[in-house]
């Protein structure tokens, strides 16, 4: 518990600094980030990031994490959206299994693909909600952050009945119930401080679905780790694991907020 909490501090001390600065600095962090994110993802399918296969799935994510104005000024200027962009890069895939007789595989290729696309579109919601507003990103970290807390040590001091056990043994009804409670309460608490919407029936049926989306991007994570067999996405962050298990529910939350138009 002492290594995790310690690794949190460090991590947000370095994390937040960069989310209040924006612009620039944050998108390049956000592209590190979803960086170690695609390395850890590929390596489970035994995928290197550093070959021909692992640059293309890069490419592909970097397209997809380009601001709107970025990718409109660049893509735009030879006539091309992100989908366009991404298709060519598909197809590279595509014809290289050929190349290598069937080494990377079109299994592999489909592998890399949804790779690309998950950590890639993920993450440009981090940029996109940040540029939307520092607010907006500080409710997305407090919903994940206290969901992930309220679930743990609900879960922990009452948690009975297993929620999900063949794809996360620890997790509990009580547990993912005590984070969407967990979530309410401090939103609320934030609302107070700095007020995010006028309406407080939106905002509490917001984070209650964020909160339940966000759980759900967790096992998520966790039924992708149990196919793969690894305990962790990665070591990066000692008593987290990787950059997927701390961003997991993000991934998840972020896109909900723009589909939703709660953020705009």
């Amino acid at each position: 518990m002492k290594q995790r909490i310690l690794t949190a501090v460090i991590a947000a001390a370095v994390f937040i600094p960069f989310v209040i600065t924006g612009g620039v600095p944050f998108t390049l962090l956000v592209y590190a980030i979803a960086t170690i994110g695609l390395y850890e993802l590929l390596k489970m399918q035994s995928i290197r990031l550093a070959s021909a296969e692992g640059v293309l799935a890069w490419l592909m994510a970097a397209v997809f994490l380009l601001p709107k104005n970025t990718a409109d000024r660049w893509l735009g200027a030879i006539g091309y959206t992100k989908l366009d962009a991404a298709f060519v890069i598909i197809l590279l895939l595509l014809i290289y299994t050929v190349i290598v007789k069937n080494r990377f595989t079109f299994s592999d290729a489909a592998f890399s693909v949804l790779a690309a696309f998950y950590v890639g579109m993920g993450f440009y919601f981090l940029t996109a909600t940040r540029e939307a507003g520092l607010i907006f990103i500080i409710y997305a970290l407090v919903v994940v952050w206290t969901t992930d807390s309220g679930a743990y040590f609900v879960g922990r001091k009452l948690g009975k009945t297993k929620l999900w056990p063949d794809i996360s043994p620890n997790k509990t009804v009580e547990g993912f119930v005590g984070g969407i409670i967990s979530a309410v309460i401090f939103v609320l608490i934030f609302q107070l401080i700095e007020p995010i919407t006028s309406s407080y029936l939106i905002l509490i049926g917001m984070t209650i679905l964020a909160s339940i989306v966000g759980q759900l991007g967790d096992l998520v994570e966790s039924a992708f780790k149990r196919t793969y067999n690894v305990k962790d996405s990665g070591k990066l962050l000692p008593g987290h694991g990787g950059i997927l298990d701390r961003f997991d529910s993000l991934l998840f939350v972020l896109p909900l907020l723009h589909l939703l138009h709660f953020v705009s």
